[in-house]
């Protein structure tokens, strides 16, 4: 089997995953959860819980423990998308191809439906421990899952982001990599290890994966940046030069497109040479070096 035939298996299994712990469309509350749902399945690489599975694997995890968390990651992920397209943020209008959820329901029932998916995200993780009850390791994937996706995590990365576009600050390269670090990465760590924590990894595995994870984020962000410059919106599924549009620095426009692709590269190649060092099986190798050359 190919790398793209066991990418597109491994989507499929983890879409399957994501679909058992949706809410059911009822109730007086009927509209959030339909607008909830559309989010959700919109679409999407399945980058966060494909990395926790990995993760877990990689270790020897054994059990359904890790797929609550893999289901919360992912609603904690696409809120922060739901309410990054909202007209007071980057007012996108685009998502994976599709309309976004304030342009399809609203503005109002969109925030509501990221307020919802974040609180049903920690509804979902919380029934690992339906499966492994007063387990220390849940406990601890638990806890990581909450301060990255927190005010120390992603929503302070976007406070920072927020921060440098209204003060119209000169952005320092030292501040955009927090940005990028809390925003981005803070996920993708957040995936890694608790992947990692719920398989039985010791402390020393668990610091090589988030060290890992920061590579990927940051890498992944840089991507980003360098895409909304030179990318396909038929390939993005979303408009390109939404950042000069919104005159937002970012790492291409503080050190170039050709210097930014470097570090994108090294970053990468770092995060290959740490996970051959953890004995990472191939596919998760191939994963990672994906992002490097990736067009979506």
């Amino acid at each position: 089997m190919n790398f793209n035939e066991e990418l597109a298996n491994k989507v499929t299994e983890i879409e399957e995953v994501i679909g058992e712990y949706l809410p059911k469309e009822e109730g007086n509350q009927k509209v959030v959860l339909e607008a909830m749902n559309y989010s959700v399945l919109a679409g999407g690489k399945r980058l966060r819980p494909m990395l926790m599975m990995e993760a877990f694997n990689m270790y020897g995890g054994q059990g359904e423990v890790v797929k609550p968390f893999m289901a919360a990651l992912e609603m904690i992920h696409t809120y922060s998308l739901v309410h990054d397209d909202l007209p007071a943020m980057d007012n996108d209008e685009y998502r994976r191809g599709r309309k976004t959820t304030h342009v399809v329901y609203g503005e109002a029932m969109a925030i509501l439906a990221g307020d919802g998916l974040l609180n049903y995200a920690f509804e979902t993780a919380v029934k690992a421990f339906q499966i492994r009850p007063a387990d220390q390791a849940v406990e601890k994937a638990f806890s990581i899952l909450a301060k990255k996706a927190g005010a120390f995590g992603m929503i302070g990365g976007q406070c920072a982001d927020i921060l440098a576009e209204v003060r119209q600050e000169k952005l320092t390269l030292e501040k955009l990599l927090f940005i990028h670090e809390k925003k981005t990465a803070a996920l993708i760590q957040s995936a890694l290890t608790i992947g990692a924590v719920l398989a039985g990894a010791n402390e020393k595995q668990v610091a090589t994966m988030e060290q890992i994870g920061y590579n990927i984020g940051v890498a992944f962000q840089i991507q980003d940046d360098i895409l909304d410059v030179t990318g396909d919106i038929n390939k993005l599924g979303k408009p390109i030069g939404s950042d000069e549009k919104n005159n937002k620095a970012t790492y291409v426009t503080l050190v170039g497109l050709e210097e930014a692709k470097k570090e994108q590269k090294r970053l990468s190649e770092e995060a290959i040479r740490l996970l051959k060092e953890e004995h990472a099986q191939e596919f998760f190798i191939e994963l990672v070096q994906s992002l490097i050359t990736r067009e979506s």
